[in-house]
């Protein structure tokens, strides 16, 4: 079930209703909201929706050996149980035949990667992890935590949920409140705009068409097409968790951020702390900071983003390219460390001159958006042919469609606009009467039909 299908439109507002109208105890509610969202997911794949119940059933398990365990030696081993299942799944269904090319000498599988295992295997692991650091004491209701994992709003994209966040809120009761109703639905209408009229229109007019031959095209129609996937992939990831959050708010739960505006990023460790943030402290906590973090020498410090950055990029899909768009981020990262502490200069300090901010954001914008060339090409013949073209300079004719200057120019204003200026306009949203904020919402609809892409999958689907 897509976020932008008719089958959502029709089955969030009837759970909504639903939801918020049981009046009984909070296991009922908590029981249909699991149900809703097994019916989210299997609406995919009932099997996998039952491997997930069965990973489900074996943390929760384990969470509680780990708490009971009386020393630290079992506490180890019940969390390798845990890892090495949760990861083990993983592998076989997202790197198995990665491997299994690479290697040469093993048969490959033809099974379909299940959808959201890469996000709901990391909040898991994060669970776990957790219960065996003393953080968090486990939840003897297998309930709740069976919704922790499912919980449909963002079951499929994220953004990665903790346990420590999320559990607490089961907790309240539910009711409507107007306020959060119209935050969360201004939220999701805006996440579908990011969606469906600049991200499908940008893939569509631009991207894809550049993209699929670049040897064809002239250095300014690379540049605009290289433009156009930085933003097609921010508005895309971002506006399925605008439609999460804002779903969640409306059924009383607050989900974490997943971006902050990163290409106002004034350097690469600035981008990470705004751009899938779920993801970047998911990192930091689990894997940079068990490698020692920045405790050790700066070398070290450069070796341990190297590396951490290196499993991000593969974490986001199987294949040379993902590493390589990792391996290029974590190589940014090290230098930047390395910079730092030759010279003691600090790319993010909040009063640095407004030129020099700007020449950084600029520059860090650029750095990320080619980046992002390696992310999205097809393999690596298709990343060279694209960046030999933009430093050939060979400008040649600019072959891009004029809806497509027109949905660059939206996502730029959108993105690099004063954030007064944006949360006016939300406030006038909110402060509009009932029926005007109608019109809006059905206005929006109208738009999203008329001028929309062809609705294609979210990319963060595929991961």
């Amino acid at each position: 079930m897509e976020f932008h299908s008719v089958h959502f439109l029709i089955f969030f507002p009837v759970v909504l209703a639903v939801y918020l109208g049981l009046r009984g105890t909070a296991i009922a509610r908590q029981v249909f909201l699991l149900a809703a969202s097994y019916y989210f997911y299997m609406s995919w794949s009932v099997a996998y929706g039952l491997l997930m119940l069965a990973m489900t059933g074996l943390d929760f398990v384990v969470a509680g050996r780990i708490h009971a365990a009386v020393d630290q030696r079992g506490k180890r081993a019940w969390l390798l149980l845990s890892l090495s299942s949760n990861l083990g799944m993983l592998f076989l269904f997202k790197y198995y035949n990665f491997f299994a090319d690479n290697i040469g000498s093993l048969p490959q599988h033809s099974l379909i990667l299940p959808l959201g295992i890469s996000f709901f295997t990391f909040e898991a692991l994060s669970y776990t992890i957790d219960v065996y650091r003393g953080a968090i004491v486990p939840t003897r209701s297998f309930l709740r935590f069976c919704l922790f994992i499912s919980f449909f709003p963002r079951m499929v994209a994220g953004p990665i949920i903790r346990a420590s966040h999320f559990l607490p809120q089961l907790e309240g009761r539910a009711r409507f409140d107007d306020a959060r109703a119209e935050e969360g639905l201004g939220r999701m209408i805006l996440g579908l705009f990011k969606k469906l009229c600049i991200a499908d229109v940008l893939g569509v007019t631009l991207v894809d068409p550049v993209f699929a031959n670049p040897g064809g095209y002239g250095t300014a129609t690379l540049l605009l097409a290289m433009y156009g996937y930085a933003f097609q992939i921010y508005y895309d990831f971002s506006g399925y968790s605008d439609v999460a959050i804002g779903a969640a708010r409306m059924l009383g739960f607050d989900l974490p951020i997943n971006f902050n505006r990163p290409y106002n990023a004034t350097s690469i460790r600035d981008f990470w702390r705004r751009w899938h943030i779920s993801l970047s402290t998911w990192l930091r906590d689990y894997l940079y900071v068990p490698l020692g973090g920045g405790r050790g020498s700066t070398w070290k410090t450069a070796r341990n983003l190297a590396i951490v950055m290196l499993l991000g990029g593969l974490w986001h899909g199987a294949a040379w390219t993902f590493v390589v768009w990792g391996a290029a981020h974590g190589l940014l990262l090290a230098c930047g460390r390395l910079f730092h502490a030759a010279t003691g200069i600090e790319a993010d300090r909040a009063d640095q001159p407004l030129g020099s901010r700007m020449l950084r954001i600029v520059v860090t914008f650029h750095l990320a958006a080619a980046c992002f060339v390696i992310f999205r090409a097809s393999d690596f013949a298709a990343a060279r042919a694209f960046l030999t073209g933009l430093l050939e300079g060979q400008m040649g004719a600019l072959d891009v469609p004029p809806i497509a200057f027109v949905f660059l120019l939206a996502a730029a204003v959108l993105e690099w606009a004063p954030r007064g200026l944006l949360d006016g306009v939300r406030q006038a949203y909110l402060g509009l009467p009932s029926p005007l904020q109608a019109g809006v919402i059905a206005g929006s609809l109208l738009l999203f039909g008329v001028v929309g892409g062809t609705g294609t999958p979210f990319i963060y689907f595929q991961f």
